[in-house]
C-alpha cells in the first residue's frame, strides 16, 4: 500500500487498524479445529468461483454467489476464525479475476494510502470523475464492476449522498443564511445537487478533511460559492485546534464506520459544541444488515465497523443529555446504512 501524501491521524482511523481491532479482537483465540473446517468451506467457495471464471460463466452471477458465501462464512465462523481466513482468500488465484474490477482493485491497492478514500466513493457513486478509471478496466473488470457498484451497499452509498443533499437543502429552508459543517467531507459530492448552494441560500458550508488532495477537488468543484474547504482531522477536532464557530447542521457521513465507540462518543461531544440551539448533528454508519461484508473485508481489504440502530443510540447516549435533544434513528431504503439525527433543543 502506498504511503499517503499527508500524515495519517490515528484518531481518524483512516487506516484499517482500529476497525480491524474492533472487528476481530484477539485472533489467537481461533480454535484450530473450527478454523480448519471453515477454511475448507472457504476453499470450496473460492474454487467454485475460480472454475466458473475460467468457464466464462456470467461474472455477475459468480460474484453475487461468492459474496453470499463469504457473508455466510463470516457470520458463522466468528471473528477470530474469520480473521485467519482473510489472507487465505486474498492469496487465492480467483483474486486475479476479481482485481480486474476497478472498484475492488482501488479499494485493495489504496492508491491514496488509506481505506475508503474519496475517489473510491466516486467509483461506487458512478460519478463522472471516475469514468476514466472504469474505462481503463478490462471487459471482465467492467462486468464485475456492474455488479459491485450496484450491490445493495453501493446503492445505499449513493442514496446517502442524496440524503445529505436533502438535509442541507432543508436546513437552508428552515434557517435563513444557514451554516453547514461536513466532517471528513471527501469530495463533497452532495454539494453538486444542492439547490440551496445553487441559489446562494447558504452563508457558508465548511468542508473539513485531512486529505489535501480531497480538499483540492472540493475547491476546484466549488469556485465562488459558499463552500469553504478546511484542512483538519479528528485529532485536531478533539484537541480543539479549530475555531469554526457554530452551525445549523453538522454531519459526518462516512467517518463513524471506522470509529470505535469511545472515539465516536468523544467526536460527537466535540461536534455538539458546533451545533447551535435548534440545529442538528447527523451521522451515518453502514449497518450490520449488509450482505457484502465478507467480500469487502477479503478482496477489497475494506473492513468497516458495522452498526445497528441500538449501536447508534449507544453513541448518542454516551455523548449528550437525552433530555436536551430529539433523536431520530432511521435506516436508508434498503437498510444497508443507518442514520442518527440529533436535534439540539432550543
Amino acid at each position: 500500500m502506498p504511503k499517503p501524501s499527508f500524515k495519517l491521524d490515528k484518531y481518524s482511523a483512516v487506516t484499517a487498524k482500529i476497525a480491524d481491532e474492533a472487528l476481530y479482537g484477539n485472533t489467537n483465540a481461533a480454535e484450530p479445529a473450527k478454523t480448519l473446517v471453515s477454511q475448507g468451506h472457504l476453499m470450496l467457495a473460492l474454487e467454485l468461483a475460480h472454475s466458473e471464471f475460467k468457464r466464462d460463466v456470467d461474472p455477475e452471477i459468480i460474484v453475487a454467489r461468492l459474496a453470499k458465501n463469504l457473508h455466510e462464512l463470516r457470520r458463522d465462523a466468528g471473528p477470530a476464525v474469520w480473521k485467519a481466513l482473510i489472507p487465505v482468500a486474498q492469496q487465492h488465484p480467483v483474486s486475479e479475476y476479481l482485481q480486474q474490477d476497478p472498484f475492488t482493485k482501488w479499494s485493495f491497492e489504496k492508491p491514496r494510502g488509506y481505506s475508503g478514500d474519496a475517489t473510491l466513493l466516486d467509483i461506487y457513486y458512478q460519478h463522472k470523475s471516475a469514468d476514466d478509471i472504469i474505462a481503463q478496466a478490462t471487459e471482465l473488470g467492467r462486468e464485475i464492476y456492474h455488479y459491485t457498484s450496484n450491490a445493495d451497499s453501493s446503492v445505499a452509498g449513493r442514496e446517502r449522498c442524496e440524503i445529505l443533499t436533502d438535509y442541507v437543502d432543508k436546513t437552508a429552508a428552515d434557517h435563513p443564511n444557514a451554516e453547514i459543517l461536513s466532517i471528513a467531507c471527501g469530495h463533497l459530492r452532495e454539494a453538486e445537487k444542492s439547490e440551496a448552494l445553487k441559489t446562494n441560500s447558504l452563508k457558508r458550508w465548511v468542508a473539513l478533511d485531512q486529505d489535501p488532495q480531497s480538499l483540492a477537488t472540493v475547491r476546484h468543484s466549488n469556485p465562488g460559492n459558499a463552500v469553504q474547504p478546511v484542512e483538519g482531522s479528528v485529532r485536531g477536532l478533539l484537541g480543539r485546534k479549530y475555531d469554526l464557530g457554530q452551525f445549523d447542521l453538522v454531519y459526518a457521513s462516512g467517518l463513524y464506520d471506522y470509529l470505535t465507540v469511545p472515539i465516536g462518543v468523544r467526536l460527537m461531544q466535540r461536534c455538539w459544541d458546533f451545533v447551535r440551539p435548534g440545529g442538528k448533528f447527523l451521522f451515518a454508519n453502514f449497518s450490520d444488515e449488509i450482505k457484502t461484508d465478507g467480500y469487502m473485508e477479503t478482496f477489497m481489504d475494506w473492513p468497516l465497523i458495522l452498526r445497528n440502530g441500538s449501536d447508534m443510540e449507544e453513541i448518542v447516549n454516551g455523548s449528550v443529555d437525552r433530555n436536551s435533544i430529539d433523536l431520530n434513528v432511521f435506516y436508508g431504503s434498503n437498510r444497508n446504512i443507518v442514520y442518527a439525527e440529533v436535534t439540539k433543543l432550543a
